[in-house]
């Protein structure tokens, strides 16, 4: 009887791997590399020394773990050190306006800032406020929203749910033709459309809203359509096996299990609308007071109030920079409650 004797395979060892703290220890040895590189050039700058230091950052790290680790996690870090390059990069410009908008509003931003308004106030006069105009754009904004979010929905469902042939290609050109209209379009047309209607004396809150709805009804549609197509078919399919009419479907199973996509989709038209300044300036323009009648007469709003209390100069680009700050937090705010409202209406499954 004869044994075979198996055959010895050889194993590959295990390449070293770099400790965990040596990303960290490169990007200070860069940074250090980096500020005498500029120094003997030239006088080096912060921008200068984290430019050239990412460079050395990125070569150094990837050359060394290309020799202590292989080729194949070299190539990993190096994807990991470009991605992170590119959101560093990405957070440049954001980090830099809201330290400005912060920084400069911050010297007249305060209580009596946001409760008073500019009744009475002319020239360089210290006093006023930008109560009316909060009021105004939150105003203004809650109407565009009454208008656009039903339509942008219920365009969203059809494309989804009904949607086929000629017409639903049609109506998806139309959406994003209409995705890139310029807002002093949307404003032009609104007048117009008011104009021609009521004459051209009338200005009422109406026409900015109506112009604010057309910019944010396909922002609407096209972000809650991507949400009902994230919806699983399976069930749709479980609620048609168990008799459940379509439109029944739609609204227990489909809407409420896209209602956190939906409700986000929703707050980034918002955030799309709430600043404009062009549509606003042609159909509301500004007053110095409340107007709560949004049909009749003028309004003020937090764009075109920093628009001219900025041409004003002097301390109206303190009020400016202060009405800037205003209109950041109010976007901050309403996207805090679409955060909470997703959190606690969507489905426990997706939480």
């Amino acid at each position: 009887m004869t044994t075979t004797t198996p055959e010895l395979t050889s194993v590959t060892p295990a390449r070293t791997r770099l400790p965990s703290w040596s990303p960290w220890a490169f990007a200070a040895g860069s940074l250090v590399l980096a500020f005498l590189v500029l120094l003997v050039l030239s006088s080096p700058t912060p921008a200068g020394v984290v430019l050239l230091g990412a460079v050395v950052y990125a070569v150094a790290l990837t050359v060394t773990s290309r020799v202590v680790e292989g080729e194949r996690r070299a190539n990993d870090r190096l994807a990991t050190t470009l991605v992170t390059f590119a959101f560093a990069l990405a957070l440049v410009p954001l980090v830099s306006l809201l330290w400005t908008v912060i920084t400069e509003g911050a010297a007249r931003f305060g209580p009596s800032f946001l409760n008073t308004n500019m009744v009475g106030v002319f020239g360089e006069m210290t006093e006023g406020g930008v109560y009316h105009a909060i009021m105004g754009t939150l105003y203004i904004t809650l109407a565009a929203a009454a208008i656009s979010v039903p339509i942008g929905i219920l365009t969203a469902i059809y494309l989804v749910e009904y949607g086929r042939g000629h017409l639903a290609r049609g109506v998806t050109f139309l959406v994003d033709v209409m995705t890139g209209i310029p807002s002093i379009v949307a404003g032009l047309f609104a007048f117009t459309l008011f104009t021609l209607v009521f004459g051209p004396a009338y200005r009422a809150g109406i026409m900015g809203a109506a112009a604010l709805a057309v910019l944010m009804t396909p922002v609407v549609i096209r972000s809650v359509e991507e949400m009902l197509r994230l919806v699983p078919n399976e069930l749709r399919e479980a609620a048609y096996a168990l008799g459940v009419p379509k439109w029944l479907t739609i609204i227990k199973v489909v809407l409420r299990t896209a209602i956190a996509g939906i409700v986000t989709g929703v707050m980034l038209a918002v955030a799309r609308v709430i600043g404009e300044t062009a549509p606003l300036l042609l159909t509301v323009g500004i007053v110095a007071d409340v107007n709560w009648d949004l049909f009749d007469g003028r309004m003020a709003t937090l764009p075109v109030y920093a628009y001219r209390q900025y041409s004003q100069g002097g301390i109206g680009v303190e009020r400016a920079w202060a009405a800037a700050l205003t209109l950041i937090l109010i976007v901050m705010l309403l996207n805090i409650v679409a955060r909470l409202v997703s959190r606690y209406f969507s489905p426990k499954a997706s939480r």
